[in-house]
């Protein structure tokens, strides 16, 4: 049942967000060692920029799953409940 509160009580996929910026690290210091061997300064530029943008969103991921259920509840804790009034 859709209550119109989905925006205000939505839970964010950490997990999902972990795997997806873990595989997009793999990629992109695999990009940047690529181009740096290839002499293409460019684009490893390019790759290691992404490279440190990816790593600040693990940083930030990792803090929040560490913070507990107020940003990472489990399967037993309801959604929260809009403030009334």
């Amino acid at each position: 049942m859709r209550t119109g509160s989905e925006p205000r009580t939505a839970r964010s996929p950490l997990r999902m967000r972990f795997w997806l910026s873990l595989w997009g690290i793999l990629w992109t210091g695999f990009g940047t060692a690529a181009f740096a061997i290839t002499d293409r300064p460019g684009w490893a530029i390019a790759c290691g920029v992404l490279l440190l943008i990816t790593l600040i969103d693990m940083v930030v991921i990792i803090r929040h799953i560490r913070q507990g259920p107020h940003f990472q509840p489990g399967r037993d804790v309801p959604p929260y409940q809009p403030p009334e009034g």
